[in-house]
């Protein structure tokens, strides 16, 4: 019992030293792109560079993905835990499970809601204020420009990072506990089978014992 309470100390200590790190990462990515504080590697250039590339691609969605994406990471290795444990709760694998799917499906979701953002925004950049006249004296090299101005390459880019990412965590599901969790589900199956087989053994038993009992009573009437 000692030991553990002393594990699961330490597994909640690990957890919430990760979430802490995850949300001073964030903190720091937010506060460095949006120049409230400026972060300056100089022996490390090509990281500001690519930190500068994330946020003219990702911008503050990548907030929403890196929360998800540590929700559903920390929800898996539960999830590998329990299946690791011969009497572990059903209830517990199923729930788990469930968020487990759950954060997968929602890391499409940003992708696909960052995407309508996007777009909405860059339409509303591009033809704002434009009627037939102004728009045919701009040109569509212009109208473009103000659609790349408003968001829309950002709106692909979350679109790809979501379906690629989200396709990626199912694949990392399958292969990280997916024969367990078939085995699981397929022992859930035998004993569901053996539960119905032993009452079909019941009823019958207790028929048995029912028309032995109105044998009995007919002969002696």
């Amino acid at each position: 019992m000692r030991f553990r309470r002393i594990k699961g100390f330490t597994k909640g200590m690990i957890a919430g030293s990760l979430v802490s790190m995850v949300l001073v990462v964030v903190s720091l990515y937010i506060l460095n792109m949006t120049e409230v504080i400026i972060f300056s590697i100089p022996y490390l250039p090509d990281v500001q560079q690519m930190l500068i590339w994330v946020y003219d691609n990702l911008r503050l969605s990548l907030v929403f993905f890196t929360l998800v994406l540590g929700l559903y990471v920390y929800h898996i290795h539960q999830l590998n835990q329990y299946l690791m444990q011969p009497d572990a709760d059903t209830t517990h694998i199923l729930q788990t499970e469930t968020l487990v799917d759950i954060w997968t499906g929602l890391f499409f979701g940003i992708g696909v809601i960052w995407t309508a953002i996007g777009m909405r925004s860059a339409l509303l950049t591009a033809l704002g204020g434009l009627d037939a006249e102004t728009a045919a004296e701009q040109g569509a090299f212009a109208i473009l420009q103000r659609l790349v101005d408003g968001g829309i390459l950002i709106s692909l880019s979350t679109t790809i990072f979501g379906g690629v990412g989200g396709y990626l965590m199912r694949l990392y599901k399958a292969v990280k506990v997916g024969s367990r969790l078939h085995a699981f589900y397929l022992k859930l199956q035998t004993e569901e089978q053996d539960r119905f087989h032993q009452s079909l053994q019941n009823i019958e038993a207790q028929l048995i014992t029912l028309n032995q009992r109105l044998d009995t009573s007919g002969e002696r009437l």
